[in-house]
Parts: structure tokens; C-alpha cells; sequence
């Protein structure tokens, strides 16, 4: 029973979390700059088209925070998360080192590291999934899934232009 109710905790913490962090994306919410602020910043870190990763950035934080908050198609909204911080680690904070106060990769690899977590371990009793019965096939949900994470991955890297900007952006992660 505890175990269930930590990773409720971990899921709504980190799900909303994420949900608001891609509605600053997206609408412009609690301080973003929204979605056309967001395009040109991932047009600065050379990704093209700009707006097409701007879209995918959003929604990936929005939506698998969304599904992962109500522990809804599990390991979908999880794996979303993976591949927005995944993403934020290698494309914008690595350079910065670990922690945060520089712009480092202490923050999304802190989610990363949780989404993937609850990839793992599922959404507990008290999630959607749960109440519903839903239940996707496992390995091969995840495997698959991440599969299609580091594809994703390859592909913003393989639709990179040399950057005109710099590489600050610790608050995009």
C-alpha cells in the first residue's frame, strides 16, 4: 500500500511538473514564452524545422506529463518525458555541467531518471491504468518505446544546422 502511494507521489510531483513546464512551451503559462518564443529558441540551438520540434518539445512535456500524472498508458506519457529531457540533457545542458545554478543537466536528468523509473515500475494501483485495467504488453511497450526515443533523438540531431546562437537556455530543459 505505501509503495502505491509513493509512486502516486513521484507520478503527480513530476507529471505536473512537466505538464507545467510544457504549457510554458506551448500556451505561453506560468512565465513561458509560448509557442513562438519556443520555436525561435529551438531555432537558435539549430534544430529544423524549428517549428516542428517546438511542437514535438511541448507536447512530449505537456502530454507525457498529463498521461504520466494520472498514471494513464503506461510507459507512453513516461516515455514522452524521456525523450523531451533526454533532449534537454544532450542538445542544451551538457555543456553546462551537472548542476543547475550553471544551466546544467541536474534537472532533466533528475526526470529523466524518474519517468524512466516509473516506466519501469508501472502507475500503482491508484492511476487510471489501474482502475481501468489497462495494461500494455510488457517488455515490449518500453523496448520499443525507448527504441523509438534514441531514433527520435538521432533524428533532431540529424535535422541540426550549425547554431547561430548561444548556448544558454537552462530554463527550455
Amino acid at each position: 500500500m505505501l509503495d502505491n502511494a509513493g509512486v502516486l507521489i513521484l507520478r503527480v510531483v513530476v507529471g505536473l511538473l512537466l505538464v507545467g513546464h510544457g504549457s510554458q512551451k506551448l500556451f505561453g503559462w506560468f512565465g513561458g514564452g509560448g509557442f513562438a518564443a519556443t520555436a525561435g529558441w529551438i531555432g537558435k540551438i539549430g534544430l529544423r524545422p524549428r517549428w516542428f520540434w517546438a511542437l514535438l518539445a511541448s507536447l512530449s512535456e505537456l502530454g507525457g506529463g498529463l498521461l504520466l500524472a494520472l498514471g494513464f498508458l503506461n510507459p507512453l506519457g513516461s516515455l514522452g518525458i524521456c525523450a523531451a529531457m533526454l533532449m534537454a540533457t544532450v542538445k542544451v545542458h551538457w555543456p553546462n555541467g551537472i548542476w543547475a545554478t550553471k544551466g546544467g543537466v541536474e534537472f532533466p536528468l533528475t526526470n529523466l531518471a524518474a519517468a524512466l523509473a516509473l516506466a519501469l515500475t508501472g502507475p500503482g494501483t491508484y492511476s487510471l491504468d489501474g482502475a481501468l485495467g489497462i495494461r500494455f504488453p510488457e517488455p515490449v511497450t518500453l523496448i520499443v518505446g525507448l527504441v523509438l526515443v534514441i531514433l527520435g533523438l538521432l533524428a533532431a540531431f540529424a535535422s541540426q544546422t550549425p547554431r547561430s546562437g548561444s548556448q544558454s537556455g537552462a530554463t527550455q530543459g
